[in-house]
């Protein structure tokens, strides 16, 4: 599992970084979420991933790291996912008043000459 993990998070960062690099800034935008979808899953399968344990402390189950969960971790994602999702909000509005500007959607406002 851990390989498979591994391997998503490779695939998200590089695809994330290849999009950032692009001369077009909706591609720019795509390539700003595949990077923090990578950064997210990378964050989450840092608190060590369990099945069926429990995040808090509950009655009756001994207090002891075996059977509970890091709830850092999800707390982390979670505010990152809201934080993404802002900012992917607030770039597709710079990108439709740069394009209603500009008339294009390069990332310097002019295309290059050909």
């Amino acid at each position: 599992m851990e390989e498979v993990i591994a391997v998503a998070i490779g695939v998200l960062t590089a695809s994330g970084v290849w999009l950032i690099l692009r001369p077009r800034t909706y591609q720019v935008i795509m390539g700003l979420c595949l990077l923090s979808y990578g950064v997210n899953l990378f964050i989450f399968s840092m608190g060590s991933l369990f099945i069926g344990k429990e995040p808090i402390i509950k009655d009756g189950v001994t207090q002891d790291l075996l059977h509970y969960t890091d709830p850092l971790p999800q707390a982390l994602v979670l505010t990152a996912i809201v934080i993404s999702f802002a900012m992917t909000a607030l770039f597709l509005v710079v990108l439709l008043a740069s394009r209603g500007l500009t008339g294009t959607d390069h990332v310097d406002g002019r295309e290059r000459d050909e």
